[in-house]
């Protein structure tokens, strides 16, 4: 699996916490209202993002298996536990590879984030069959779908968007990703599966003070327009000098779409 630098997971994590679906999130609070303990699985933990925003929505007494392929992530991630009943156990593993034992313990839910579009096909398949065997809630955020939009707009845009979107379908260490399509892949297998969905958009508002995330996004797009040979590589390069330009000048804005679900059974395990 492709791995991603502290610094990014630091960058972009105020981001994700404003824009996560408070509706979906609702969902899953509602899910375990009744409990008072409950045991969680989060896959791609990275630096912990996931415990703290969705820890405060369920039961106080909380057991996590963050799971991650980076020892440091995974050393952040469980170093930051302001919550005395909150345990965080660090599981390293690869999730390219065989991932389905760390769902066959006790668990009560399953978590993600910003990951279902970096998968494959397959890996899906078998992600949402060991689920379903175990008749476990689901809940995916922060998934990418392909929606970008930049403000003032630029001739270029929309061929850098295109070129994105078809990078994000290259192997991130799954196969083929699903890029885009993640969402609507997966919650139709959950549908099928016996699963009721709920979800919504949970998108980047990245304003013109957001100087330091517009920059690096920025780098990043440019860089995958570059490999996927969308444009000569100074079309690529001007384009980048002008948006960063109107960065500069706190003059720019995006939106990055994305989508949260909540895939659970219809009887509470």
């Amino acid at each position: 699996m492709s791995g991603f630098s502290a610094e990014w997971l630091a960058l972009r994590e105020t981001h994700d916490l404003r824009a996560r679906n408070p509706v979906v999130l609702a969902a899953v609070a509602d899910r375990f209202r009744s409990r008072d303990a409950i045991n969680v699985v989060d896959l791609a933990c990275g630096a912990g993002s996931t415990v703290r925003a969705v820890g405060p929505h369920l039961p106080t007494r909380q057991h996590w298996d963050l799971v991650d392929n980076d020892p440091h992530l995974l050393a952040l991630a469980c170093s930051r536990n302001d919550g005395s009943d909150v345990r965080l156990n660090a599981v390293p593993l690869d999730l390219g590879g065989n991932f389905e034992a760390v769902l066959d313990s006790t668990k009560h839910l399953v978590t993600t984030s910003a990951l279902l579009d970096l998968v494959s096909e397959t890996w899906l398949d078998r992600l949402v069959r060991h689920i379903a065997s175990r008749a476990l809630p689901f809940y995916a955020a922060l998934t990418y779908d392909g929606r970008t939009s930049f403000f003032p707009s630029d001739p270029l845009d929309e061929i850098i968007t295109s070129a994105v979107n078809a990078h994000q379908r290259t192997d991130k260490g799954f196969g083929a990703a699903l890029g885009p399509s993640a969402v609507s892949e997966a919650a139709s297998r959950f549908e099928a599966a016996g699963y009721s969905v709920i979800q919504g958009h949970s998108d980047w508002q990245i304003g013109t003070a957001d100087h330091e995330m517009q920059r690096a996004l920025l780098s990043g797009w440019a860089q995958a327009a570059r490999e996927i040979e969308a444009l000569p590589h100074h079309d690529i390069d001007e384009w980048l000098a002008r948006r960063n330009g109107k960065v500069d000048l706190s003059a720019s804005a995006m939106r990055v779409g994305h989508v949260d679900f909540f895939a659970a059974p219809m009887a509470i395990r």
